[in-house]
């Protein structure tokens, strides 16, 4: 799949801001004159967003790893078909909350030794890596913390725990020293400005 636009993404573990950080790139981008196409996964596209919901929401063990991997599969096909490759392909910047890494990780790594299922799957049916990859980093309890203030019903792998969101800081951490020249890591402890101007600054750098 063609890549003419630029595709940036927002990867950490549950509760570590990347929401808000990528809303506020977006509207940093656009205020400079880019067209910018804003998204997340699971979801995106009108049939990614119905498996969103049997993704996020109910008890922890309604899936199998492996099922869960197929489902971010099918919904990340139809999200880039729909949406991503088009926006790319039209030369727009694309920002988006979440993308395969999560599911290397989640998945492939803190639910199982599954990564070569994930990246097989991803190989095959996707085919596409971001340029850019912002990791938003910050202590599991604190983002936890994060998460429980935030509310909402879409919890499913926050309910996980701590000790899970100590596996994922883990499994992003190592994505991470194995594509430097992709991955930003940025401290998301700090305030939310400060977090957002190093974002901005890093885009600017690349764009230039």
């Amino acid at each position: 799949m063609a890549e003419r636009g630029l595709f940036i993404t927002f990867e950490g573990i549950d509760g570590a801001g990347k929401s808000t950080q990528a809303r506020r790139l977006a509207e940093t981008l656009r205020e400079a004159g880019f067209e910018v196409v804003l998204t997340r996964e699971p979801g995106g596209s009108v049939g990614a967003e119905a498996i969103r919901t049997l993704l996020v929401e109910g008890a922890a063990a309604r899936w199998s790893a492996e099922t869960e991997i197929l489902l971010f599969t099918a919904a990340r096909r139809d999200h880039v078909e729909k949406m991503i490759a088009p926006a790319l392909d039209a030369g727009h910047i694309v920002i988006c909350d979440r993308f395969t890494d999560s599911t290397r990780v989640y998945q492939g790594l803190a639910r199982g030794a599954l990564q070569g299922l994930v990246d097989g799957l991803h190989a095959q049916f996707i085919g596409l890596e971001p340029a850019l990859t912002f990791l938003l980093d910050m202590a599991p309890e604190d983002a936890l913390a994060r998460g429980a203030a935030r509310g909402g019903r879409e919890d499913r792998y926050e309910s996980m725990g701590a000790a899970f969101q100590t596996r994922l800081r883990a499994g992003f951490h190592a994505l991470a020293r194995a594509a430097p020249g992709r991955f930003r890591l940025v401290d998301a402890a700090r305030d939310p400005e400060a977090v957002a101007a190093e974002i901005a600054a890093e885009t600017r750098t690349l764009l230039a």
